[in-house]
């Protein structure tokens, strides 16, 4: 599924600039723990969170992601953006809690990262 797709399914709202709107995502992971995201994350997953700190993006660096999703609306602190925006990893902030974005991404074909 392309990055401009799951946009579209979640409402979601860029945050970072030049990003790759193509990109194909393989799945998705949704996890608070950024041990659990190293540990179970696939590579060109989304990854859902509720953590807006800089870490998120350190860890979304290691673990490959394509783009870090952030429910509820939440918004970063702007250290967090400018580090996405150096590193080249799509923010984006999603109304929806964590079950209800992954029931849609799940129900519009994009599998989790967990077998």
């Amino acid at each position: 599924m392309k990055l401009s797709d799951i946009i579209r399914v979640i409402d979601g709202q860029v945050l970072t600039h030049g990003i790759n709107l193509g990109r194909d995502v393989q799945g998705v992971c949704a996890a608070d723990l950024m041990s659990d995201v190293l540990a179970y994350s696939i590579s060109n997953a989304i990854l859902l969170t509720g953590l807006t700190t800089p870490q998120v993006v350190r860890t979304a660096e290691m673990a490959d992601v394509a783009a870090v999703v952030f429910v509820r609306g939440k918004q970063p602190s702007r250290e967090t953006i400018d580090l996405a925006n150096a590193e080249g990893i799509p923010l984006i902030s999603s109304p929806y809690g964590m079950f209800e974005m992954s029931g849609r991404l799940h129900q519009a074909g994009l599998p989790s990262c967990e077998a």
